[in-house]
């Protein structure tokens, strides 16, 4: 019944798409030159505001870097994917430049980075003076500062970063020294790359169950070898650097470090490192570790501590023992953390999931129990004042969140509810606290006596629409001070004086790029619709950044309503390309990715907004618009039922969904329905082959790095949390490898050749793209070197769009009427 590949039948396979791929061009191709007109274009400038609100950067970014930099050699270990001649990230995103604009008079300064620099995001300091920043550099990762008041930059000399497990650079709570893991010196040559084996891997399983979720095994060590390189690439100097002088101060011994946090007082720091025994199961999160408190000299201090090896954790829980470790904001040393009282298993029937630990220095007593949650605890919100918390409690098998407030001063006293809601739940959505900086750097809740401001996307029927309210923390009552218009796109930023009602926010609309406002609150409304501002408000633009692609603004889109066969409320928006004429039928391409639903009255909440400024990038289907194409985005495929058996339903609901969505579009004027074209990324790849095997609403398809054989993740996949065994039949059912002979109408698999999500390995796209060919039907494999889930090179975007457009435009756009007997029955 299951797939099970010897060496031989992956020989074959391999000689197979060798003799297929021979017949075709090797080469990166590209698209029409109206599409690359676009796809070059600069994106618009995102803005990071420091924490004093006087001054912001604009960050460009370089959104496809060549294939060459994929193309390095990079090694695969433990989860983590590196190129070792100089450790940055395989794929890492950068920036090109960095412009600083004074917020008071808009006035901007081009900041001038090294030429040709990699530049990562920026960290300000705490009074909003400086900046730090990392350049990808050849032979390693450098560490850079900045002013404000000069624009001046310059590097660090002798400060090569290790950034493979992450938290590299850090402001300490003094914000004039930086925390840095650095490479450290007299390290030696890497360990050999030709070695004669030692002996076999062995594994063994000793009877009991230990099944983990299929997602946590990713590019995981598979030797010795692998064991020493992790070793050798993963270890790191722990230092402090003086920004004024540069001079660096090496802290402790060097280790394997992952999480670093310097406590708010600046006496202490939480520092997690890695040991032996490593696992060849799991990636590095899970390995043995420590977990102590050092002094800023690099004196331990205190063991929190020693975490085992995991390599089983129950699907969709969490390790056993501490976890989610953080200082208190407001204590100069006092740590929280979580542990699970039920095995960190959902399934175990506890009256309490979790219980919240807190301990402080010079931690001599045991530590202290501060509450306990019926669901699981996934974080704090921290309030300004010593006291506040905002507790966050998360149940992910019934879809459901509760936040409460605690009093942390009074252990064991009762938590009082502020939120209780389904985590589909849009319309309702809160929103989130609003936050500040305080002087050592620490993130907290704003407060203004007994109120805090509340933030959120604000979705309704019409779209989202932002907002901001003020929140009563005594009577819970909120009072909206600022909503989105509806005729565009304005979300809340950042204070820039509360006192005077003086917000920043992100402004765009479906005609105007993003960019910076200032906001004023005015006057009283005597009157305010429900949901709107209760307060009059006037703006003005700080940024004045442009349209980078003023050919796409004729590009129309709206927000679509319908209903499923069975009454669901459903949307999509749709898309029209420039110089479409009312009335007439299109080419349509129909783009989604299904979501899973525990309450039907969620499914059906509007997501998204028509008002967003219209950018053609990833995932890359609204470049069908450039081409004659309409684009039907998003429309809802909600999987709604029972959240432990949700997917015995998926097929009919994903089939009932889509024939909503087309028989809108046709209904509209807009979609010829003879020529529609069906494609999705990641789960939606799934989706797309299931709708191509089981319907006869689409003429072609192109699944991207998806996963069709699901006896590949036996271990669950999306919210399906049975394994294979539990639930076989819709584990079959659900994968379209086991149906292939279906498979009639042409399909266009594209898959990264490094895919790093372990549910979509590059193997389900060539088992499916074997059995498709072997079953008769029409199929293409795009096989992307050095890509993974998500495509990055500039060759490649190019290469996904040229070989997507050609594939509609003979299969959808030009595709002859259908035959008598429609394909797929």
């Amino acid at each position: 019944m299951f797939v099970i590949r010897s060496a031989c039948a992956r020989l074959s396979l391999a000689l197979a798409l060798v003799a297929t791929a021979a017949t075709a061009e090797s080469r990166y191709q590209q698209p029409p030159k109206q599409v690359l007109d676009v796809l070059r274009a600069p994106a618009p400038p995102t803005a990071s505001v420091n924490p004093t609100r006087d001054a912001l950067l604009l960050l460009t970014t370089v959104r496809y870097p060549p294939i060459a930099d994929l193309a390095r050699p990079f090694l695969r270990l433990a989860g983590v994917r590196f190129h070792p001649d100089n450790r940055a990230p395989q794929g890492a995103f950068y920036l090109s430049s960095y412009t600083l604009v004074d917020i008071a008079s808009g006035a901007e300064r081009k900041v001038a980075l090294p030429e040709g620099a990699k530049a990562g995001l920026p960290q300000w300091s705490a009074d909003g003076k400086r900046f730090l920043f990392t350049v990808i550099a050849a032979a390693g990762i450098e560490l850079w500062g900045g002013e404000v008041a000069s624009g001046r930059v310059h590097k660090f000399e002798g400060v090569h970063l290790n950034p493979i497990l992450d938290d590299d650079a850090q402001w300490m709570p003094d914000q004039r020294t930086v925390l840095v893991k650095l490479v450290p010196e007299g390290l030696g040559a890497p360990p050999s790359a030709l070695e004669t084996p030692r002996g076999p891997n062995v594994q063994e399983a000793g009877g009991e169950k230990r099944a983990s979720s299929t997602y946590e095994v990713r590019d995981v060590l598979k030797s010795p070898r692998d064991e020493e390189l992790f070793e050798y690439y993963a270890t790191s100097q722990l230092a402090l650097v003086d920004f004024a002088t540069g001079k660096v101060a090496a802290l402790g011994k060097p280790a394997a470090f992952t999480n670093l946090q310097p406590a708010p007082g600046g006496q202490h720091l939480l520092v997690t490192s890695l040991h032996r025994p490593f696992s060849y199961l799991t990636t590095y999160g899970r390995f043995p570790s420590e977990v102590e408190v050092w002094s800023p000299t690099g004196a331990v201090l205190h063991k929190v501590a020693s975490l085992p090896l995991v390599d089983a954790v129950p699907i969709g829980g969490v390790p056993t023992g501490p976890r989610e470790f953080e200082w208190r904001p407001t204590e100069p040393a006092a740590l929280v953390w979580a542990e699970a009282l039920d095995a960190g298993d959902w399934k175990v029937q506890v009256p309490d999931r979790d219980k919240v630990m807190t301990a402080k220095a010079p931690f001599q007593g045991e530590p202290v129990e501060l509450t306990r949650t019926a669901a699981r605890c996934v974080g704090f919100w921290w309030g300004e004042r010593a006291n506040l918390a905002f507790l966050i409690e998360d149940d992910v098998i019934k879809h459901w969140r509760r936040v409460h407030t605690i009093d942390l001063e009074a252990p064991g006293a009762p938590k009082r509810l502020v939120w209780d809601h389904s985590s589909d739940e849009r319309y309702q959505d809160p929103g989130f606290p609003v936050h500040r900086v305080l002087a050592n750097g620490v993130r907290v809740i704003e407060q203004r006596g007994n109120t805090i401001h509340l933030s959120g996307t604000g979705a309704s029927p019409e779209g989202d629409r932002p907002f901001l309210d003020r929140l009563d923390l005594g009577t819970l009552e909120t009072k909206r001070l600022f909503r989105s218009g509806k005729t565009e796109f304005e979300r809340f930023a950042d204070w820039l004086d509360a006192g005077k009602g003086q917000f920043l926010t992100r402004h765009e609309s479906p005609h105007e790029p993003p960019n910076v406002h200032l906001r004023t609150l005015g006057r009283a409304l005597a009157q305010a619709p429900p949901g709107e501002a209760a307060f009059a408000s006037t703006s003005r633009a700080i940024t004045q950044i442009p349209d980078p692609t003023p050919q796409l603004r004729g590009i129309t889109k709206r927000l679509v309503k319908y209903q499923r066969a069975d009454g669901l409320d459903l949307s999509f928006t749709l898309y029209l390309p420039p110089g479409y004429k009312e009335g007439q039928r299109l080419p349509t391409v129909v783009w989604a990715y299904p979501l899973d639903y525990a309450d039907a009255s969620m499914a059906g909440q509007v997501a998204g907004s028509p008002q967003r400024f219209t950018v053609l990038g990833w995932p890359l289907h609204l470049f069908f618009l450039l081409d004659g194409y309409a684009v039907i985005d998003n429309p809802s495929l909600p999987v709604v039922g029972d959240v432990n058996k949700i997917y015995d339903t998926y097929m009919d609901q994903l089939l009932a969904g889509a024939k909503a969505a087309v028989d809108k579009a046709v209904e509209l004027g807009v979609t010829d329905r003879d020529r529609i074209g069906v494609a999705g990324h990641s789960h939606g790849g799934l989706m797309t082959v299931n709708l191509l095997g089981w319907s006869d609403l689409f003429r072609a398809g192109i699944a991207r790095s998806g996963a069709y054989n699901r006896s590949l993740t036996p271990f669950g996949f999306q919210t399906e949390r049975r394994t294979l065994w539990e639930a076989t039949d819709v584990y079959l059912k659900v994968s379209p490898f086991f149906h292939a002979e279906r498979l009639k109408s042409p399909l266009l698999l594209i898959h990264g050749a490094a895919d790093a999500n372990p549910g979509t390995v590059p193997l389900q796209s060539e088992l499916l793209f074997e059995a498709v060919r072997g079953n008769g039907g029409t199929a293409k494999l795009v096989m992307l070197p050095f890509e993974s889930h998500g495509y990055r090179a500039l060759e490649s975007i190019e290469h996904v769009l040229y070989e997507s457009l050609a594939w509609f435009d003979k299969y959808v756009k030009h595709a002859p009427p259908r035959a008598a007997t429609p394909a797929g029955n």
